[in-house]
């Protein structure tokens, strides 16, 4: 079982960009998903999260410009970063709770997102 994420790089400030994560494997049962980041010197942060009913939580300091969604029959969950700014700068991490023979939490490789100009 593992989760792929893809899409990070660079973009400018108040450019946009989508990170997505695939999740893989024998799994049974997905259920939060979420992304956090990590950003040099810094501790792990909590980005966004969403529920198996698509309920969503966001930091403060991304709401109103990022969007999390999922996509159950894929096993997927998006990132939608609309203007972005160079503290966005991070290594962005997929997180998921999921059942293969029991409950427990998953988390992706990391993708670079960079916000510079």
């Amino acid at each position: 079982v593992q989760l792929q994420a893809s899409g990070g790089g660079l973009v400018q400030p108040g450019g946009s960009l989508n990170i997505s994560c695939a999740a893989s494997g024998s799994i049974r049962s997905i259920g939060n998903m979420a992304w956090h980041r990590q950003a040099p010197g810094k501790q792990r942060e909590l980005v966004a999260g969403i529920s198996t009913t698509f309920s969503t939580n966001y930091a403060d300091s991304v709401k109103g410009r990022f969007t999390i969604s999922r996509n159950n029959a894929k096993n997927t969950v998006l990132l939608q970063m609309n203007n972005l700014k160079p503290e966005d700068t991070a290594v962005y991490y997929c997180y998921a709770f999921m059942a293969t023979n029991n409950w427990r939490a998953y988390w992706g490789q990391g993708t670079q997102v960079t916000v510079s100009s």
